[in-house]
């Protein structure tokens, strides 16, 4: 496996002036040969300016956060990562890899989670490259491989999670989004490492369920928690109940037997748990008619 190996090779504006000194006086020199019929000069003058300009073509520059993998015959010989110009062999050829830092956000991909559920999921990738060797070298294009690899990681995680928690410490998709993401990081450093290439970030963009089934995933989400909402009244009510029997008792305002105590915890039941406003009815005569 090829790992980068940075070079520092010869600064690119003292041989530009050389170069170009050196051009122009053979140049010269040929002028001189051929206008005083001097063969000798004339066909040194332009023997040096030929040699001269085939070393201009070794001439490069280097942007910040780029690197220049340097290559000689199909043999790797190092990577420049320092701005500036610069001039190494001019038979080297020079492939410019960006090191800036990129996004990529995945296609809204349809995947069954754990519980063959299908649903939509996103996510966005933040990565960038730190090994130009590796993503030149060991794959054929990394760009492409960021793109693929990302989405095999991302169908992966969906399929080993559900989009609803079902049971407590299980890790769902819509609601443990710091587990999921995290997941989803150590997944992808674990394929792109091997391209030279860092994960910075990556988190869940979209997610939602399929739409031919996002309709009963809908009522089925309503109905929990109008069991979860109907369950919180019950207890609230049982407990004004409670109260109120026990405070009835202690102040001695009114003695119910058991059948009365029954009927007004119906009552009370009644009037705290119904959804309507209750429509009270007076009793004009005693307690017990």
């Amino acid at each position: 496996m090829l790992r980068e190996l940075q070079v520092k090779p010869s600064n690119g504006i003292g041989v530009a002036v050389l170069l170009t000194a050196v051009v122009l006086g053979g140049l010269y020199g040929f002028y001189l040969g051929a206008r005083g019929e001097n063969v000798a000069l004339a066909v040194g003058g332009l023997t040096l300016a030929v040699l001269a300009g085939l070393g201009l073509p070794g001439l490069f520059t280097v942007e910040p956060n780029e690197g220049k993998a340097l290559t000689l015959f199909g043999t790797y010989k190092g990577t420049v990562r320092e701005p500036g110009l610069w001039w190494v062999n001019p038979f080297m050829s020079k492939t410019g890899v960006s090191l800036r830092v990129r996004n990529f956000e995945t296609n809204k991909l349809k995947v069954n989670d754990a519980y063959s559920n299908p649903v939509e999921i996103g996510a966005i990738v933040v990565w960038r490259v730190v090994d130009t060797a590796e993503a030149l070298f060991e794959v054929n294009d990394y760009v492409q491989y960021v793109a693929v690899q990302s989405e095999s990681a991302l169908r992966a995680l969906a399929s080993q999670h559900p989009y609803d928690a079902h049971g407590a410490g299980e890790i769902a998709l819509s609601t443990n989004q710091d587990e999921v993401n995290k997941g989803l990081a150590k997944a992808l450093v674990d394929r792109l490492s091997k391209a030279g290439v860092e994960v910075i970030e990556a988190r869940i963009s979209h997610l939602a369920y399929s739409p031919e089934i996002a309709a009963a995933m809908l009522q089925r989400q309503q109905a929990s928690a109008i069991v979860a909402a109907r369950q919180t009244i019950v207890e609230g009510a049982v407990g004004m109940v409670q109260l109120a029997l026990a405070s009835l008792k202690e102040r001695d305002i009114v003695d119910l037997d058991g059948e009365r105590k029954a009927a007004m915890v119906s009552n009370l039941l009644v009037v705290l748990c119904s959804e309507r406003s209750t429509q009270p009815v007076v009793n004009t005569g005693s307690l017990y008619t």
